[in-house]
C-alpha cells in the first residue's frame, strides 16, 4: 500500500519540474500549465466520493487494486501523452485514482493497526509521500539534461511502475478485520486480528470491541433495514446520516474531519511544492540544475521532519503536533512573504542573504507542515468516523481536501501574479493563524484510544 501512496504524490515532485518542460516542449501558456497541474487534484474529487461506498461494497483490499490500476492506466497516458489534450486526458484518469487511493490508505492502515501504534502507522503514508516527492525532485534533477519531449514523459511514465508493485501486494495484503465484521465474517475478522495482534487474547479482545461497537452502530442507526437480503452492509443510507439527519456527534465529526481537510490544503503546501521552481526563480534563482538542486534540499528537509512527526505522533499525541506544525507554518510563511517583498522591491539587485533567507522559509514551511498537516490530516479522517460510517465520512472529508488542492493548484500562479508572490504568502500565513485557532478549539486529542474508544469520545463531548 505503502507503494501507492509513493507514487500519488510523486507526481508533487515529478510535476514540479516536468512542467517546465512540458511548457517548453508544448508552449502551452502559464493558465494552461496550472490546469494541466490542477486538474489532476480536481478529478481526484470523483475517486474520493466514489472510493467510500466502493470500499463498502467489495472491501478495502480489493478498492487499493481499483486504485492501482486506474492510476497504472492514468500514468501509461502521460507518458506516451504526444500533444495537451491527450496528456490532459491521462492527468484526469490519474486523478481518479489519486482520490480512491487517498482514501483508502489511511482507512485500510487505521483499521488494521493496534491502538497504540496507529497514530505512527497511519502517518506511514505521509511518509511515502515525502519520500516519493523527494525522488520527484532527483528525477527532476537526473532527466533534466535528456532532449526536451522525452524528460518530462519519462518523469511521468515511469510512475506505473508502483501502481503495478501494489497490485501484486494486494495479494498478500488481510482484509480490513473491522469491514469483515459489519459483512457479518466474524471467524475470518479473528483470523486477521490474530495475525495483527501480540497474542491470541488481545485478538479476541479487540474481536469483542469491534463486534460491540458494531452492534451498537446496527442499534443507534437501525442497520438492518440497511442491509441486503443475506444481512451484510454495503453502506446503504450512510450519506443520509451524514449530511441529512446527522447526530450531534457525527456531526462534531464532521466538522473536525472537514476543517483538517480544507486547511491541509488552504495552506497552499501543494502549490508550494509543485511550484517551487517558479518561487526559486522568482528569488533570483535562474540556473535549471541550481532550481533542481533546491528542490532536492526542501524534499529532504519535508522527508526529514515527517518522519519525526511519525515516530512521535503516538508518545506526543496529535493536538500538539498539529498545533506546533500549524504556528510554525504560519511564522514560517510570514517570513517568506517578507522574503519575497524585498527581493521584488530590490529589483535586480536582489541581495544573497535575502534569497537565502527565502530558500529557508521554504524549507522550513514544508518542514512544519510533515511535522503537523501532513501526517495528522490522515490519521484524524481515518480514525474518527464510526465504523459503520467511516469510509464514506473519510470519503467526503478527502474529497473537501482534493477540491481545495486543485482550486489552490490551479490558481496559484495566478494570484501571485496579481498580488506577487509575497501578498499571495502573506495571505496563506492568514489561512495557518486561522487554522492554529480551529484546532485548538476543535480537535480532541485521540492518542493511544481504540477506533471505538475515540467514537465514545465525540459522543461524550457532544452532551
Amino acid at each position: 500500500m505503502k507503494n501507492f501512496d509513493f507514487y500519488v504524490c510523486a507526481d508533487i515532485g515529478v510535476m514540479s519540474g516536468a512542467s517546465l518542460f512540458i511548457r517548453q516542449d508544448l508552449k502551452i501558456t502559464s493558465v494552461q500549465v496550472e490546469i494541466l497541474v490542477g486538474c489532476l487534484n480536481v478529478c481526484s474529487l470523483i475517486g474520493s466520493l466514489a472510493s467510500g461506498k466502493t470500499s463498502d461494497w467489495i472491501g478495502r483490499r480489493y478498492t487499493i487494486m481499483v486504485a492501482a490500476a486506474t492510476f497504472l492506466i492514468g500514468a501509461i497516458l502521460m507518458g506516451l501523452a504526444p500533444s495537451f489534450p491527450f496528456l490532459m486526458a491521462g492527468r484526469v484518469v490519474a486523478g481518479i485514482g489519486v482520490g480512491y487511493s487517498l482514501m483508502i490508505s489511511p482507512v485500510y492502515v487505521a483499521e488494521l493497526s493496534p491502538a497504540l501504534t496507529r497514530g505512527f502507522l497511519t502517518s506511514l503514508p505521509e511518509v511515502f509521500i515525502s519520500v516519493g516527492i523527494l525522488l520527484g525532485y532527483v528525477s527532476n534533477y537526473a532527466f533534466s539534461g535528456l532532449p526536451n519531449g522525452i524528460n518530462w514523459r519519462l518523469m511521468l511514465g515511469l510512475a506505473a511502475l508502483p501502481s503495478i508493485a501494489v497490485a501484486l501486494g494486494v495479494l498478500a495484503m488481510p482484509e480490513s478485520p473491522r469491514w469483515l465484521v459489519v459483512k457479518g465474517r466474524f471467524e475470518e475478522a479473528k483470523q486477521v486480528l490474530i495475525r495483527t495482534s501480540e497474542n491470541k487474547g488481545e485478538a479476541e479482545l479487540r474481536l469483542a470491541e469491534i463486534q460491540e461497537a458494531a452492534a451498537a452502530s446496527a442499534s443507534i442507526t437501525n442497520m438492518d433495514k440497511a442491509t441486503t437480503s443475506d444481512g451484510s452492509f454495503n453502506g446503504q443510507g450512510v450519506w443520509k446520516e451524514l449530511l441529512v439527519t446527522p447526530t450531534s456527534p457525527v456531526l462534531r465529526i464532521l466538522v473536525v474531519a472537514i476543517g483538517v481537510n480544507f486547511f491541509m490544503q488552504a495552506s497552499g503546501n501543494d502549490a508550494v511544492m509543485y511550484y517551487s521552481p517558479e518561487v526559486f526563480k522568482e528569488a533570483g534563482i535562474k540556473d535549471e540544475k541550481q532550481l533542481f538542486g533546491v528542490t532536492i534540499i526542501m524534499g529532504i528537509a519535508k522527508t526529514c521532519f515527517v518522519l519525526i512527526s511519525a515516530l512521535f505522533l503516538d508518545p506526543v499525541g496529535r493536538r500538539p503536533m498539529l498545533l506546533l506544525g500549524s504556528c510554525g507554518m504560519a511564522i514560517s510563511l510570514f517570513v517568506l512573504g517578507l522574503g519575497c517583498t524585498l527581493l521584488k522591491l530590490s529589483g535586480d539587485n536582489k541581495d544573497e542573504w535575502v534569497i537565502a533567507l527565502c530558500v529557508v522559509a521554504v524549507c522550513a514551511t514544508v518542514s512544519f507542515f510533515s511535522i503537523g498537516l501532513g501526517p495528522i490530516t490522515w490519521v484524524y479522517s481515518s480514525e474518527i468516523f464510526p465504523l459503520r460510517l467511516r469510509a464514506q465520512g473519510s470519503s467526503l472529508a478527502i474529497s473537501v481536501n482534493r477540491l481545495m488542492s486543485g482550486i489552490v493548484s490551479m490558481t496559484f500562479l495566478s494570484v501571485s501574479e496579481a498580488i506577487t508572490f509575497g501578498g499571495m504568502f502573506f495571505v496563506l500565513c492568514g489561512v495557518m493563524v486561522c487554522a492554529t485557532l480551529f484546532f485548538y478549539f476543535f480537535l480532541p486529542e485521540t492518542k493511544g484510544k481504540s477506533l471505538e474508544e475515540i467514537e465514545a469520545l465525540f459522543e461524550d463531548q457532544a452532551h
